[in-house]
């Protein structure tokens, strides 16, 4: 039962967070609705990347991981560190220095072709919707937790009121209102580790090191060692320049700070795992699996609620109610980015290369797919069972779909635009047909199926590239060839 200084607590919070999207300023063009004008300083680029990939997967997710397998998460954590810090050195430059790119697909279509960019966007709008019905599953958990409402009135909450200032705003109010938010969880959820610490865990560094142990040696034992490569690869790969991601290195003022906003935001993101994995760890001191169980929800999955739960148990009702915000504002900064990216691409990738749209036509085809990508993300949400479940398939998609394309695109002199459609194309077609077999048919754990998945889509997107690449270049060779025998 929530008492009035913790609803005061929540009004404040969502008060202060629409005056920030307010003072984003409405967006007038879709250069400023899409990349900001190209006018990101490196503070906000930095802010918004942490702010974006910290989502509940990063936050919620990561500590029921490390109450369940301890430290073992944190070392596949490093693995989307490592990712952040590579393409910033040497992926996101040379992506900021095309010229007149909005969008990946843009960036395809520019190395590649049309047609390229049209299967581009969609694989992009697609996943951004996945992606965005993950956040709005952990938006609604929480949610839920604060006011006590059905699942889907609060999903529709937080989803709406992103949705919202996204809207209207585009990259610059989602960018501006990140920044907010990431200094908000980046102060708040290190002093709460510190106040468990200090006043709820039972021993010092000795008892922390020995749960930590005791968690770590379980989740490994219970983690077969192809289970362990593939989520290694997942994050490696899962997430490497997905929509909203390439939308900040585009947006940045300069090449330098494209790079650098990335290499920062990776490094960051070590000391963030360190910090969750270490919650989940106390929480195993602290908290008892039947007060984990009975704040979850029936048919969901325990793992998700131990944060909640430790937050419940340790802190007093308004503190309790201002970190469930500092949750939601997690939430809401990964949808808001998501929701911005995929109308984006929607916009720049399916329609302009159809149509001729004239700015303003371009902003309101902007604004309408983000409210119909935020309506399919609050629809989706209620099929994800688990939000890093949903985060490990929607990455067993992007990275096969989309990287060997763009990564080969971006470093190759003459990339053929047969190789792009093949390889995007059987990337999709693997990956999306291993895991309906997987997850429908054969009725799979998801971290085992994730394996099954990334690797084989990985190979045969590859494959598809080369063979598209060799047959492309021979045709253009023969047809020299002939051109020379008739001269």
């Amino acid at each position: 039962m929530l008492t009035v200084s913790s609803v005061a607590v929540v009004i404040a919070y969502g008060v202060l967070l629409s005056f920030v999207a307010v003072r984003a300023r409405t967006a007038r063009q879709f250069s400023e609705f899409s990349l900001a004008n190209r006018s990101l300083p490196l503070v906000l680029v930095f802010g918004s990347l942490a702010a974006t990939y910290v989502g509940p997967a990063f936050s919620i997710g990561f500590v029921g991981r490390g109450f369940k397998s301890g430290l073992l998460f944190l070392g596949i954590g490093l693995a989307y560190s490592l990712q952040n810090i590579l393409v910033g050195l040497f992926v996101a430059p040379r992506l900021r220095q095309l010229k007149g790119c909005h969008t990946l697909g843009d960036a395809i279509g520019q190395k590649y072709d049309r047609k390229c960019q049209i299967l581009a966007g969609v694989i992009s709008v697609g996943l951004c919707a996945g992606f965005a019905a993950v956040m709005a599953k952990a938006g609604g958990d929480v949610l839920r937790s604060i006011f006590g409402l059905p699942h889907w009135s609060s999903v529709i909450i937080v989803v709406g009121i992103t949705a919202l200032y996204t809207t209207f705003g585009g990259l610059r109010a989602s960018v501006i209102t990140d920044a907010f938010q990431f200094s908000a969880f980046a102060i708040l959820l290190p002093i709460t580790l510190l106040w468990i610490l200090c006043f709820h865990f039972n021993g010092g560094a000795g008892a922390f090191a020995e749960q930590a142990s005791l968690a770590t040696n379980e989740g490994i034992a219970a983690t077969p060692v192809i289970e362990i490569v593939a989520l290694l690869v997942a994050f490696l790969l899962g997430e490497t320049l997905i929509p909203p991601y390439a939308n900040r290195a585009l947006a940045s003022k300069t090449t330098r700070i494209s790079r650098n906003g990335f290499v920062l935001a990776g490094c960051f993101s070590v000391a963030w795992f360190a910090v969750m994995v270490a919650m989940g760890i106390v929480a195993r001191d602290v908290i008892t699996l039947p007060q984990i169980e009975a704040m979850t929800p029936e048919g969901k999955e325990i793992e998700d609620f131990v944060l909640l739960t430790l937050f419940k148990s340790t802190m007093p009702a308004a503190g309790y109610a201002l970190l469930l915000v500092v949750l939601i504002s997690i939430i809401m900064s990964s949808l808001d980015s998501l929701l911005n990216a995929g109308a984006v691409a929607f916009t720049q990738d399916i329609v302009k290369p159809h149509m001729n749209l004239k700015d303003e036509a371009a902003l309101s085809v902007g604004r309408s797919a983000t409210i119909v990508i935020a309506l399919t993300a609050a629809a989706g949400a209620v099929a994800v069972d688990s939000i890093i479940n949903g985060l490990l398939i929607c990455y067993a998609i992007w990275a096969p779909a989309i990287l060997p394309a763009l990564i080969i695109g971006l470093w190759i002199k003459r990339p053929q635009p047969l190789a792009g459609i093949l390889s995007m194309s059987a990337g999709s077609i693997v990956a999306v047909t291993l895991w309906v077999t997987f997850n429908f048919i054969l009725h799979g754990k998801t971290e085992t199926e994730i394996a099954r998945i990334i690797i084989p889509a990985l190979a045969a997107a590859v494959l598809a590239y080369v063979a598209g690449h060799w047959i492309q270049t021979n045709s253009q060779e023969n047809q020299k060839s002939k051109c020379k025998v008739q001269d």
